[in-house]
């Protein structure tokens, strides 16, 4: 008898998505990914929730209806991850015509359904908040209601709520080799020793490094894919409304600018083909001078290259034949032979629902139970998504040191699950050592023992984004801090 029903290589979104589906089906699942959840492409998403305008602009009706019935969805079950917010596109005379986009907004409407969000409006910009930071030329905007999300967080939460539900995740463990027989069985280095473990299934789930692992490590064929880097750059706020700007750039692009933790605004997202390591992603000065001449001709204040903070850069795989969004499931079983899952692509708002897909195909192999995430809350999410501000209230009611922002920032990382983190305690000194103005000792060992943090970058920049402002010395306290509690 095999050791699990699945085993998963890979901690990306795809990965841990496909771990949390199996496990509540009753698998037994496994998890190896060689670095940290989340640690490549995942982190570096648009971190949009959204049916996408540019894919209804090329008439996908049913996509950007499946893609919004899934933003429905993660609000459900990921409140305190996934954000709803009013999403601002400034008239251009030079760009699409206004009555196009409105018949645009319209039709998206339409399309969500009973969302609960509001529908799309024409805004007076000069004489509405949103329109401060604009340059005067642009008089009139048009709102509608989309998502934001907090995207190393959404895998890091998908990975807990999967080992809650029994399946084993191991970070720092690499595998390197795979011989399929009418089982799996798997070589791995586990965090320095090397241990064999024998799987049912098997699941390719390493993003970039898809065909490599295929080639080199099982051995099997796979068919063309293409490597295409997505870009955006992080600078400080350009603006005070809680929004999202949808800038129409004069290629035909659309870009995004919005709020980053407070104080700084992510404007993206610029693609190109990639070839090359995808553990060696750096943003072109190009695409950096692109986004900044993009964002220069909307914003009062004008952007430039010295005005980045830091560049986000991922590699996303598509089947050669096929460029979409809503990624690639590849299924290969023979007689005698065990299944083999391998995926790769998509984005951020269609991964619940491709995991399940995913899931699914081995139903003819073993009994499980039926899809069941699109109906169960992530860890932290059981509270109603318009209710994160009285969640907000609460928090700062039972831990009365903790500032607003303080409060936010933790619910929207922890939800419901802020108690595990936060304890009993009655001042901010109980906490602990802090680290820069937010991080305390107390989190950090929440992170370290239930969120697998191992090393400084794995909370400062992926289960937090408070690497933006911790000094050198604070980031130093903290390494020593996190070496002498493992």
């Amino acid at each position: 008898m095999a050791d699990y029903d699945l085993a998963i290589i890979g901690g990306g979104l795809n990965g841990v998505s496909l771990a949390r589906d199996a496990a509540g089906r009753g698998l037994r699942v496994i998890l190896f990914e060689q670095g940290d959840l989340g640690g490549a492409a995942s982190s570096a998403t648009p971190r949009l929730i959204h049916g996408d305008l540019s894919v209804l602009e090329r008439r996908g009706f049913w996509r950007v209806r499946r893609a919004l019935a899934e933003r429905r969805t993660w609000l459900k079950i990921a409140p305190h991850l996934v954000r709803p917010m009013q999403f601002v596109i400034p008239a251009h005379a030079e760009e699409r015509p206004p009555w196009l986009l409105r018949a645009g907004l319209l039709l998206y409407d339409r399309l969500s359904g009973r969302s609960g969000l509001p529908d799309a409006t024409t805004l007076d910009i000069t004489h509405h908040p949103v329109g401060n930071a604009l340059k005067r030329p642009f008089g009139t905007a048009f709102a509608y209601s989309d998502c934001v999300v907090d995207d190393s967080r959404l895998v890091v939460l998908t990975a807990r709520d999967a080992a809650e539900r029994g399946a084993a995740i191991r970070t720092g463990a690499r595998c390197v080799r795979a011989d399929r027989t009418d089982i799996w069985r798997l070589a791995v280095v586990d965090r320095g020793h090397r241990r064999t473990i024998t799987s049912r299934a098997l699941a390719n789930a390493t993003g970039a490094w898809t065909p490599m692992v295929a080639e080199t490590v099982l051995r099997h064929q796979q068919v063309p894919m293409a490597a295409t880097q997505m870009s955006q750059i992080i600078v400080p706020s350009l603006f005070e409304s809680d929004n999202v700007y949808v800038f129409q750039n004069n290629d035909g692009r659309l870009i995004f600018a919005q709020p980053l933790e407070r104080d700084f605004t992510l404007i993206g997202t610029v693609t190109h083909e990639f070839t090359g390591d995808p553990a060696i992603v750096a943003m072109r000065g190009a695409d950096v001078g692109y986004l900044c001449e993009a964002a220069s001709r909307y914003f009062r204040d004008r952007v430039t290259p010295t005005d980045v903070v830091r560049t986000v850069s991922g590699v996303n795989l598509t089947l050669a034949s096929v460029r979409g969004r809503d990624g690639t499931t590849l299924f290969h079983a023979r007689r005698r032979k065990a299944p083999l899952i391998t995926i790769f692509g998509g984005d951020v708002t269609t991964s619940r629902l491709r995991a399940e897909r995913a899931v699914t195909h081995l139903t003819p192999f073993y009994p499980m139970s039926p899809p069941w995430t699109a109906g169960t809350a992530l860890s932290g999410g059981d509270f109603a998504w318009d209710r994160f501000d009285t969640e907000v209230d609460l928090a700062r009611d039972r831990w009365r040191f903790l500032s607003e922002p303080q409060a936010r920032r933790l619910v929207a990382a922890y939800g419901s699950r802020l108690p595990a983190v936060l304890g009993e305690v009655k001042t901010r000194e109980e906490l602990g050592p802090t680290f820069g103005s937010e991080l305390t000792g107390a989190e950090v060992r929440y992170l370290m023992d239930h969120e697998w943090a191992r090393f400084p970058d794995d909370v400062l920049w992926r289960r937090s984004k408070l690497g933006l402002t911790m000094p050198a010395t604070d980031r130093d306290a903290l390494a020593a801090f996190m070496a002498g509690a493992s």
